[in-house]
């Protein structure tokens, strides 16, 4: 089983974090932004990685820390999770429509991290997360997992819509990318050797 327990404690947060690459979509998240919340249950379900994450974080300065520390906690443990990568498919993507809404994400577990986002909100908040941190989120992630993210929002009016569709894209794209190749499965997918 590929799992992962991260703690990260700053004088602005306390997170935990325990992870199961190998799992059915269990989850159990706690971060005090309600959507966020949402968000990453969505992210759990559809990649198919049991989630545990319990944030405690000072959400009365605003939700910036609480945000980008989840996200980096997150993607330390799909890393650590991850291994030495051996047999992973290493590259993954997805659409993901909602309605009005379609979204494509690409991904490569290359070691280089890196994002490219594409979204536009209409509105400065989803429930009380402030929409400005919802790119934050997917940069923190991306940076500590060392994956290069692409996440593209094509089209949709509902800012609701938008945002859930990132984070389903994200994960049917993650759960392809990390998901051990039968035809090379003792090797990891580089002609470096590897990531």
């Amino acid at each position: 089983m590929r799992t992962a327990t991260i703690q990260r404690k700053t004088s602005e947060t306390s997170i935990e974090v325990e992870l199961n690459l190998d799992g059915t979509g269990l989850y159990e998240v706690s971060t005090g932004i309600g959507f966020l919340d949402h968000m990453l249950e969505q992210l759990s379900r559809h990649s198919l990685i049991d989630l545990k994450v319990k944030t405690v974080g000072d959400l009365h300065v605003d939700q910036h820390h609480t945000t980008e520390d989840t996200g980096i906690a997150i993607g330390e443990a799909v890393l650590k999770a991850l291994g030495d990568k051996k047999g992973i498919t290493r590259y993954g993507h997805a659409y993901a429509p909602m309605d009005e809404t379609l979204t494509r994400c690409a991904l490569d577990i290359s070691g280089r991290p890196w994002l490219v986002f594409k979204a536009d909100f209409g509105t400065p908040r989803l429930g009380e997360w402030d929409t400005e941190l919802i790119e934050h989120w997917f940069h923190s992630f991306a940076q500590a997992a060392g994956i290069t993210l692409h996440v593209e929002n094509l089209y949709g009016a509902n800012n609701h819509h938008v945002v859930e569709s990132c984070f389903k894209a994200l994960a049917r794209a993650l759960r392809v990318a990390v998901e051990i190749d039968a035809r090379k499965a003792d090797a990891v997918p580089s002609t470096k050797g590897m990531l």
